[in-house]
């Protein structure tokens, strides 16, 4: 009886001794993952909150360098070589660190990615790139510490930063010219059963850029042939590539043939846009 006695108690030690407490952390945890073009951008960070606190200029001070955020420092990861404010970064991963001020913020990508808040020791030699940039003011208080990836196109985007009532942005390039048209141009040069997606890819591709009109048109006009043409969709970007050429009266039959397939698919946007283009070009 005995044994048994010491063996509940030491089983009910077991579960103590295992047992841990949770409550919420102060300054949560966040990891942002976003594809700008062809390169992968992630954001890992945590979240502090102004929790009735006067935030700039007190519990952040006015220049001096700030880990931007809480806890370990805030890390940014580009998969491809990018460009802030005409400022080359190599891949890979870097510490975000700020100077704030009332009128403008210094942001520092520093290699060294791996301390618990700022540096003990600032070394100028691991600062990979330093931009300045405005503050912009918010009419509405953010409570909780933000980083987005805003104003996103196909070359490049903005990294916002947010807190209170101040914004600012960093403008980065990406280079998805290069990969795009290297990735084209091996798929072209090298696959054998190329298809109507691939053509469409090239051509679309090409056409948004601004690239090379003529043989966006060849590749277009290659994937809606070899689609049957009863992708509306396909139609509608070789209609606005023919307006784009001059040609105004394919563009209208293209027009009218990308709207039928729509009106048949039931799709109100592709309906829309392709009556739009008609009217502008005098089709209806």
């Amino acid at each position: 009886m005995k044994k048994n006695v010491l063996l509940l108690i030491a089983i009910s030690m077991s579960f103590l001794v295992d047992a841990q407490i949770e409550t919420p952390a102060p300054s949560p945890f966040s990891k942002l993952e976003q594809k700008v073009g062809l390169t992968d951008v992630t954001i890992e960070y945590s979240r502090p909150g102004m929790k009735g606190r006067k935030i700039f200029g007190e519990l952040v001070p006015f220049d001096a360098i700030w880990r931007t955020g809480a806890n370990q420092n805030t890390k940014i990861i580009f998969s491809d070589d990018v460009t802030i404010k005409g400022k080359e970064l190599k891949a890979g991963t870097y510490a975000i660190y700020t100077r704030p001020s009332e009128a403008v913020w210094e942001v520092f990508f520093y290699t060294d990615s791996e301390n618990a808040g700022t540096p003990q020791e600032w070394d100028a030699s691991k600062v990979a790139a330093t931009v300045k940039v405005e503050t912009m003011q918010i009419p509405v208080p953010i409570e909780t510490f933000t980083i987005t990836i805003d104003d996103m196109h196909n070359n490049g985007a903005t990294l916002g930063i947010m807190w209170e009532n101040t914004y600012v942005g960093v403008d980065f390039v990406v280079p998805t010219v290069d990969k795009a048209i290297k990735s084209i141009e091996d798929t072209m040069a090298n696959k054998t059963d190329l298809t109507a997606n691939d053509y469409y890819a090239a051509g679309s591709y090409y056409f948004a850029e601004g690239m090379n009109m003529e043989q966006a048109s060849e590749w277009v006009n290659k994937a809606v042939e070899m689609d049957g043409g009863k992708a509306y969709w396909m139609m509608r970007t070789q209609s606005l590539i023919y307006a784009k050429l001059g040609n105004n009266k394919a563009a209208i039959e293209t027009a009218k043939k990308s709207l039928a397939a729509a009106q048949a698919a039931g799709n109100q946007d592709y309906v829309k846009m392709n009556k739009d283009s008609l009217k502008e070009w005098a089709g209806m």
